[in-house]
């Protein structure tokens, strides 16, 4: 009976690691949903190389809403920012993962 808990928790855990979670955004509902799945993509494609999955966010953000994308992958950081208005998308995916997307011209 312990064995079964135990796969159970770890599926939950790993249920919940797979969705991301927002922590501020000022995007309008259509481009923070985009944005979000795109983080996702990205990340899931790039899991060991968080430097290639920035740069496939940032340019496809630059092709699909005019350049000037900024994005930070990684863990354990901290930033302090001047961005667009209506512009900003910082989320965990992961777990312990954080992506930061920001347009700043």
């Amino acid at each position: 009976m312990g064995e079964t808990e135990g796969k159970k928790d770890e599926a939950d855990y790993k249920r919940l690691q797979t969705f991301p979670l927002v922590r501020h955004s000022d995007m309008p509902e259509e481009m923070r949903v985009e944005t979000m799945e795109l983080c996702v993509t990205a990340c899931e494609k790039f899991s060991n190389n968080n430097e290639s999955a920035a740069k496939m966010i940032k340019e496809t953000m630059d092709k699909k809403f005019g350049s000037s994308w900024h994005v930070v992958i990684g863990e354990g950081f901290g930033f302090e920012i001047t961005h667009e208005v209506k512009n900003l998308l910082y989320l965990y995916f992961g777990g312990s993962l954080a992506v930061c997307v920001w347009k700043c011209s």
